[in-house]
């Protein structure tokens, strides 16, 4: 009887023996990551031996790891009700919740786990990376951390604490918290050296806070790293973009697409295409641009998106709005969570003047990408142009002639609709000339009213009232202000107006009382290779039987962008019906010319807690009536700071002697200046129409 138990064991051992051997071959293709084969292999095997633990258990690994993770968890939970107090089956069990991304129960079931054995490293770490696909990457890395104590240096638990550290510097710069995120990316760097994910991650942080020459930097650092040149190149490429050095850009693009071989990648080939198509566009070279777009469109009757955006880009930058909006349309049929194609239809409906589309496409933007910053910054900025506010201005202004004036400006603009805004504008103006022992009073109070009839068509009209005071002379006037804008063609702006108004340069001329009526043209055409024409004509009827015809046109060339540099030449003619030299300026021809420079950051540009500055030279001839040329000159400028989103304050100051900028009896020798300070306040936090 003793011979027959000790046969039977030998029999069992040998038997198991073989069977744990058959079952190598499966557990190689589970450590090797072929759950295909491993999948067939446990399969056939539970043919021979259905209810083997071991076996199940592979099968429902294999299962889940290959893709299905549905039918994995279905066997887990068969399995644990056949073993509802094996451990090992538990925490499979919790896993196969993971590859169902069944998070919140997962977290539920890992927690009673940990319960049972807290010093299980296939808990812990199963419970941290729970914990990250919630991201709740805090509580993940302290899970994690447990799990690392209990067997240090694994090298899974260490990858997992990789991606948890990824995911919680990516949180942080969604809040804008750029330092914190910093600082959790870099401790990457201790269990893995110049990490490849890590650095991306940190380059497009330092793109992101518009830290260039960190990012610039960080990319060398990649580019460093064996097969990751162009990656690199394209990276050090856009950080001279956001720098504003587009010129740079675009040679270290043409390197990178010369760097294009036979081994290279598609996807970082197309990279490669897309980066250089870009510089070409921001470097407005829109031909070559085009031709390489066409390029990509041959023969393909159905274009990536990557393509259809370049096209949509390269149209935003021509001023081709509806084109980029059709494209913008394309992509998001076929991809509607497409940021490019949400985020740039946004940008193409705010310049077409479709203001409420536009907010619908950048929130849509914010639904697929939460806290996004540059959709975050195209709402933020587009509350701000519709959020009502108030702007004061006082001036003083004197010429040669003695005459002196101190004005007061107050206007504000309270929009009730991204189409409707109401206007009101008060002036107090004091004159006065210690030759003549004259002084007078203005005030003039203008109400209104702005309504966008079409998307490239606004009305605008302000009716009001002007009293003016003096030591012998008091009088009422009305005022009328009535101007329609369109935007007849693309990069064009045509306004025609209507306005009435009092000629109040001096106190003799407001005595005079006369009224002033104006018909004004002004048209404006820019182009897509840096040049402008500004022209504007006023036609005016007075009060004193006199008539007016002024034309100012202006004809530059933007020389740089940021700051904006601009040159070019002026010409102004000017003829009134009637000669009333001892009453005002008003020759039967007058003509100038000059040339200008002008060197802007504007007010717009400017971020908070930036300066601003305008500066204008200007020198040429002018010609009254039929004498010989006189020399002419102007400058002005302003220099500006802004607060905040929601102030700003600037100072300006102005002289010429060009002629017919007053209406001053006599003009031989002419000089006017003018200083003076300005401040504007958004006084509500956003808009009427959002609260």
């Amino acid at each position: 009887m003793k011979l027959k138990s000790i046969l039977f064991l030998l029999l069992f051992f040998g038997s198991f023996f073989a069977f744990s051997q058959d079952m190598q071959e499966g557990f190689t293709y589970l450590e090797t990551g072929k759950y295909k084969k491993a999948e067939v292999f446990f399969k056939k095997i539970l043919k021979t031996y259905p209810t083997n633990k071991t076996a199940r258990l592979c099968y429902g690994r294999a299962v889940g790891l290959n893709g299905d993770s549905k039918k994995a968890f279905t066997l887990f939970t068969k399995l644990l009700n056949d073993y509802p107090s094996d451990f090992e089956v538990k925490l499979n069990y919790a896993e196969s919740m993971l590859w169902d991304k069944n998070y919140k129960d997962a977290k539920v079931y890992y927690q009673t786990l940990l319960k049972e054995n807290n010093k299980s490293f296939a808990a812990l770490l199963g419970y941290a990376n729970t914990l990250s696909n919630l991201k709740e990457y805090e509580n993940a890395l302290i899970t994690v951390d447990k799990a690392l104590a209990v067997s240090p240096g694994n090298p899974n638990a260490l990858v997992s604490k990789k991606y948890m550290r990824l995911g919680l510097a990516n949180k942080n710069v969604s809040n804008q918290k750029y330092d914190e995120a910093e600082t959790i990316l870099k401790e990457n760097f201790k269990d893995f050296k110049n990490d490849k994910e890590t650095l991306l991650n940190l380059a497009n942080l330092y793109l992101i806070s518009n830290q260039v020459e960190k990012a610039k930097n960080t990319y060398k650092i990649i580019g460093e790293i064996p097969g990751n040149k162009l990656i690199s190149l394209n990276g050090i490429s856009l950080s001279y973009h956001l720098g504003s050095d587009d010129k740079t850009a675009l040679q270290i693009s043409n390197k990178a697409l010369k760097s294009i071989d036979s081994n290279t990648a598609t996807t970082l080939k197309n990279q490669t295409i897309e980066r250089n198509i870009q510089a070409l566009i921001w470097n407005k070279k829109f031909t070559e641009a085009k031709v390489a777009i066409d390029a990509l469109l041959k023969d393909n009757s159905n274009p990536e998106n990557w393509i259809l955006s370049l096209r949509a880009t390269l149209n935003i930058y021509k001023s081709d709005f509806k084109k980029s909006l059709r494209d913008y349309n394309l992509i998001l049929k076929k991809d509607s969570a497409s940021f490019d194609g949400n985020l740039g239809k946004a940008n193409a409906l705010k310049a077409s003047g479709y203001i409420n589309q536009a907010y619908q496409s950048a929130e849509n933007t914010l639904k697929f990408y939460e806290n996004q910053k540059d959709a975050k910054n195209f709402i933020k900025q587009l509350d701000l142009s519709f959020t009502p506010f108030i702007e004061t201005k006082y001036s003083y202004s004197f010429d040669n002639g003695d005459n002196k004036a101190n004005a007061f400006d107050f206007k504000t603009e309270i929009p009730f609709s991204t189409k409707f805004k109401i206007l009101a504008n008060y002036n107090y103006r004091t004159t006065s000339n210690p030759i003549t022992n004259l002084e007078a009073t203005t005030n003039n109070l203008l109400l209104g009213a702005s309504y966008q009839l079409l998307n490239n068509l606004t009305l605008k009209g302000s009716f009001g009232v002007t009293k003016s005071e003096s030591e012998t002379n008091s009088y009422n006037q009305f005022l009328t202000d009535i101007s329609v804008n369109i935007k007849p063609f693309k990069l064009q702006n045509l306004e025609l107006g209507y306005k009435r108004d009092i000629q109040n340069f001096n106190a003799a001329l407001l005595n005079e009382q006369i009224v002033q009526n104006n018909l004004i043209l002004n048209y404006s055409l820019n182009t897509n290779f840096n040049l402008g024409w500004f022209t504007q004509y006023y036609y005016t009827w007075q009060s004193d039987e006199n008539a007016r015809n002024l034309l100012f046109t202006s004809l530059y060339y933007n020389i740089l962008p940021k700051p904006s540099i601009k040159a070019g030449i002026n010409y102004q003619n000017l003829s009134f019906k009637l000669q009333l030299p001892t009453v005002y300026f008003s020759p039967s021809k007058f003509n100038a010319v000059e040339i200008f420079v002008n060197l802007i950051k504007d007010e717009a540009a400017a971020k908070k807690k930036e300066w601003f500055y305008g500066l204008t030279a200007a020198t040429g001839l002018q010609y009254i009536e039929d004498d010989s040329g006189q020399s002419t000159y102007r400058v002005q400028g302003n220099l500006g700071y802004k607060f905040s989103d929601r102030a700003l304050i600037n100072i300006y100051g102005l002289q010429s002697n060009i002629a017919s900028a007053v209406a001053t009896a006599g003009s031989a020798g002419f000089t006017y200046t003018e200083f003076g300070l300005r401040f504007k306040w958004l006084f509500l936090k956003k808009p009427f129409f959002k609260k």
